[in-house]
């Protein structure tokens, strides 16, 4: 599914007027995920979920064409993890 489906089916659940006005709000919704997760804090939408920062350490791996060892520094990544409501939806 792209992001027009969503702004499409936005548009048709909520009943708004244009697809202007749901694209907005799908962009104002994402923003909003963004801000929280760049603040640090973890964000739970209950029912669908949970989206949170989670700190990597750094490693060592290996370059696949070569073989030789190389430093990955640590980083952060975004973790997902769905709710009840979600997960029973899916089965």
């Amino acid at each position: 599914m792209a992001k027009t489906d969503i702004i499409a089916k936005i548009q048709a659940n909520a009943g708004i007027a244009t697809k202007a006005e749901a694209g907005k709000v799908l962009d104002a919704v994402l923003s909003a995920i963004q801000e929280s997760l760049v603040g640090g804090e973890a964000l739970t939408l209950t029912g669908f979920g949970t989206f949170k920062v989670s700190d990597r350490a750094a490693r060592t791996g290996r370059d696949p064409r070569t073989g030789n060892p190389i430093d990955i520094p640590a980083s952060k990544a975004v973790r997902f993890t769905p709710g009840k409501t979600l997960k029973d939806a899916v089965k």
